[in-house]
């Protein structure tokens, strides 16, 4: 089962509302069918055969590096849009302990992550904790998803530019979902590249606490 997608170019992906719907249920079928891994090139195909290998699954994901200085400063100033095309930046959020999601509606693994994601976000809520995703999509394609799939923490749209913004925090390979974790300092305090494992992440936000920016 694929754990991560590479963003293709954004034209070749504006799905129609019911295509991005049905892609939502082929995601939930295809995780009823067990565990496995490959990584999704941008031809759209996976790179290698599914495995229900936890080895396996680990050597289909690409690695993740450490965040370019610079990174939260650039993620601060990011040209983000809402999904009602409204210009938005993420420093508002500043002083927050901040989980950013990077996704895309046609991405099966962003998908499937989302109910954890969104569980954990309620969670969290009352512990300075904001969890925010990143549409590495077009406003269309989120809008639609977004009518048919609510998620209760905001969701703001990128454009093909995610991608590079993704790589700063040392995603290299540009894949989704991609998950990075700043403290209420802007210190970068994890990623993860692929599906989140909760545990793990709870674990890190338990980690660093209540807000506390100096």
């Amino acid at each position: 089962m694929p754990t991560t997608c590479a963003p293709p170019r954004i034209e070749t992906h504006l799905m129609k509302p019911t295509s991005i719907v049905a892609s939502a249920i082929a995601a939930v079928a295809v995780l009823a069918l067990g565990a496995g891994a490959a990584y999704w090139l941008h031809a759209g195909g996976p790179s290698a055969s599914a495995s229900s290998s936890a080895s396996d699954a680990a050597a289909t994901t690409p690695a993740v590096a450490p965040a370019q200085p610079g990174a939260v400063a650039a993620l601060w100033r990011a040209p983000l849009t809402d999904v009602a095309g409204n210009p938005r930046a993420l420093d508002a959020y500043k002083g927050h302990v901040l989980v950013v999601n990077f996704w895309a509606s046609w991405c099966g693994p962003c998908v499937r992550e989302m109910p954890a994601l969104a569980d954990l976000s309620r969670q969290y809520a009352g512990k300075g904790v904001q969890f925010v995703g990143i549409g590495v999509d077009s406003k269309q394609n989120v809008e639609s998803f977004l009518r048919k799939v609510p998620v209760d923490y905001p969701i703001f749209i990128s454009g093909f530019g995610g991608a590079d913004l993704a790589r700063s925090f040392g995603n290299t390979a540009g894949a989704l979902p991609f998950t990075v974790v700043i403290d209420a300092n802007g210190a970068v305090r994890s990623t993860k590249l692929g599906e989140i494992v909760p545990d793990d992440l709870r674990h890190t936000l338990d980690a660093i606490g209540p807000k506390s920016a100096t």
